[in-house]
């Protein structure tokens, strides 16, 4: 990777270069309040005709967060007369959105859009912003490795898609049979894997974040625990990414696609790009204002156990062309585990925008 990559990985760094990013692109620098809401990002050379409506989808995660607080501040209204926003809480409920034509723009895993888009679904992907957001939650304090969970039960939602392959991938790296050495009990999604393990039902989850900071939160693990800490974070699977492939320690996990009616509007695609980059950055200047946005929207979080996973999370900010390099060296390594993953080959170049 190149050296201007490598330092995004302190969180003080990284949101710093997340809102020059964000200025640049807009044009403008971000205020430290309402700022998407009292400054409009400038219209790209090309202005997008207004339409009608937009609607966007995306999951109740880091990805959805700026798609969020733009509906909030209004920032789109300049794009559409009617903005709206959907959440979809399962991959099924997400291919079922984008096959059904019920979205525009749409929040999703980048295996799920290069899977979308080599079975005929012509989606663009715009950008990428989540570069991963996984973890081990346990309550094994001793627990570092995936090695340390050999002859255990982990509860992992979603079977065969984001969450269970990178586990997959890494549990082969690691040497690890499944599911010989380590059980893994399905479940529906990363909250349905959060309660089991705040009730006692398992001792072990692989959360995606909000869910990790909302079980700490839940069991009063985080911030602050007068007694010994319930739960733990555990094996961040970023860290162990990189470990173990050698590579810089993220995951091209997730970001924004325009679905195939609007694909070729380069127009709103640039547009689109400018707004979401400068929310990105605000939601994570401002974590707790982002998790008050977040709950207005997404009633199943917590605004505090957001404000916590903005601060844990691995956002940044980058084209979908820009990011090239890194998904396909992980569409490789999908397609090394099942094929199908990703449709069975890489995406075209027409699949990458900017």
């Amino acid at each position: 990777m190149h050296a201007t990559d490598r330092r995004l990985s302190g969180p003080g760094t990284r949101r710093a270069a997340l809102a020059a990013a964000a200025a640049t692109l807009a044009g403008v620098a971000l205020r430290p309040a309402g700022a998407l809401a009292q400054a409009q990002a400038p219209a790209p050379a090309a202005a997008a005709p207004r339409r009608a409506r937009l609607r966007l989808a995306g999951p109740p995660a880091a990805v959805s967060f700026p798609l969020m607080r733009l509906v909030e501040t209004g920032a789109l209204a300049p794009l559409a007369e009617q903005v709206s926003f959907t959440l979809w809480k399962d991959p099924d409920q997400l291919r079922a959105l984008v096959l059904g034509g019920q979205a525009d723009v749409v929040a999703l895993p980048s295996n799920v859009a290069a899977n979308l888009y080599n079975r005929g679904v012509k989606l663009r992907l715009l950008n990428l912003a989540t570069w991963g957001v996984l973890w081990l939650v346990s309550r094994d304090a001793g627990a570092r490795t995936l090695a340390d969970f050999k002859g255990r039960e982990i509860a992992m939602p979603f079977r065969a898609d984001m969450p269970d392959l990178v586990f997959r991938l890494l549990a082969q790296r690691s040497r690890l049979e499944l599911p010989r050495d380590i059980r893994l009990r399905y479940v529906g999604t990363p909250l349905d894997a959060m309660q089991l393990l705040i009730t006692r039902r398992v001792d072990h989850a692989l959360l995606a974040e909000p869910a990790v900071s909302m079980a700490l939160r839940k069991t009063r693990s985080f911030p602050v625990s007068l007694i010994a800490p319930d739960l733990h974070r555990s094996v961040d699977l970023q860290q162990e990414w990189g470990r173990l492939y050698r590579r810089e320690p993220r995951i091209p996990q997730a970001g924004l696609a325009l679905m195939p009616a609007l694909r070729d509007d380069a127009a709103l695609a640039a547009a689109l790009q400018t707004h979401y980059a400068a929310a990105l950055a605000d939601c994570e200047a401002r974590p707790e204002a982002c998790g008050a946005t977040v709950v207005a929207q997404a009633p199943v979080l917590e605004a505090s156990a957001v404000a916590d996973s903005v601060r844990a999370d691995n956002a940044r900010f980058a084209t979908a062309a820009q990011a090239r390099p890194e998904l396909e060296f992980f569409f490789n390594e999908l397609m090394r585990l099942d094929p199908g993953m990703v449709g069975g080959k890489l995406p075209e170049a027409d699949f990458y925008f900017g």
